[in-house]
């Protein structure tokens, strides 16, 4: 079971009390309980909190409930990790913070930079919502969309967002979502998704404060510790480009033995080699649609030994080449 911490119902109560709901009628039909209407700590399923949401948008008959709930949200509902992020030099930075460390606030929940869908010169494609694989609820998936936009719209000012991609065709009119982001909206796609200029990453925050930055990233890797793959990935992630990505060297790091990491691995579900690869998946996504970098350096970056292997693991990935992710050519991992 994916659990999420409760600050994600932020704004809930007072969203239905406002439009004549019982909040906590709705947290019992969805299983949850009632403090977690009002608490931000609680860890609670995921699958109650979208529920919680669908129940009240039909019960309301308000299909842009999670958009409304979202409008009531600030970037503190994230606790540590939104200290991480106001105090990161540049939104690139946040975003890699916020993409290491989201799961200390949902576990199911991802962040990532990827390429155009549509190929747009200078525009990328900015992932959020649940692990490849999981349906994509709509009121928990407008809510964070909803909150993701407007986070940034709080760090940076108007960020010339191109357009939405959601997976559905939501029940409101493609007006109130429109409305609410500023910009086009399309549905029916494959994953959700702002479409943002490339060059947001590199934009200044105005509270940047290396200090602070560093005591809340080193608070929440001391909160990851309870599980063995984050710990595994942030080490993993450490490595690339400045150590061989080996298990024995990520095994001392971590001060337990090579087989024994392997069969704790296995027991939550995973290898080392998975964790490997799909690290170095997201990594080069980022090198390549996020920097001009040498393909020759990026491939040092993610612990390749030449160029070439970096071309054989994009084949893999996307089936396509370095210089094509590059050029903004979309890529759906296989």
């Amino acid at each position: 079971m994916s659990v999420i911490r409760s600050a994600g119902l932020r704004g809930f109560r007072a969203t239905v009390t406002e439009l004549g709901g019982d909040a906590e009628s709705y947290a019992a039909r969805a299983g949850l309980p009632v403090a977690a209407l009002d608490a931000d700590d609680l860890m609670v399923p995921d699958e109650a909190v979208a529920r919680i949401l669908e129940i009240a948008a039909r019960d309301l008959d308000r299909p842009d409930l999670g958009l409304r709930v979202a409008a009531r949200q600030d970037l503190g509902m994230l606790g540590a990790l939104a200290l991480a992020i106001q105090s990161s030099a540049t939104v690139a930075d946040a975003l890699e913070c916020t993409s290491r460390y989201l799961f200390v606030h949902a576990r199911s929940l991802s962040l990532s930079l990827e390429p155009d869908p549509y190929g747009t010169p200078g525009v990328a494609a900015l992932r959020y919502g649940l692990r490849p694989g999981l349906p994509a609820p709509v009121q928990g998936t407008d809510l964070g969309l909803g909150f993701l936009h407007r986070a940034i719209l709080y760090l940076t000012g108007p960020y010339g967002l191109r357009g939405v991609e959601l997976p559905y065709r939501p029940a409101a009119p493609l007006s109130v979502y429109e409305d609410f982001f500023g910009a086009p909206v399309r549905t029916g796609r494959p994953a959700p998704a702002l479409r943002v200029p490339r060059s947001l990453g590199a934009r200044s925050l105005a509270h940047g404060d290396e200090h602070l930055r560093h005591l809340a990233l080193a608070f929440l890797a001391e909160r990851s510790h309870s599980d063995l793959v984050p710990r595994v990935r942030a080490a993993v992630r450490q490595s690339l480009g400045t150590a061989p990505p080996e298990i024995g060297a990520v095994a001392r790091l971590l001060t337990v033995h090579p087989r024994t990491l392997q069969r704790r691995l296995s027991e939550e579900g995973t290898t080392f080699a998975a964790i490997l690869d799909d690290e170095r998946r997201q990594a080069a996504r980022r090198y390549l649609v996020g920097t001009d970098l040498p393909l020759g350096q990026v491939a040092g970056l993610l612990g390749l030994s030449e160029q070439s292997a970096l071309s054989r693991c994009c084949r893999r990935w996307w089936g396509t080449t370095p210089s094509a992710v590059r050029r903004g050519g979309a890529v759906r991992d296989r």
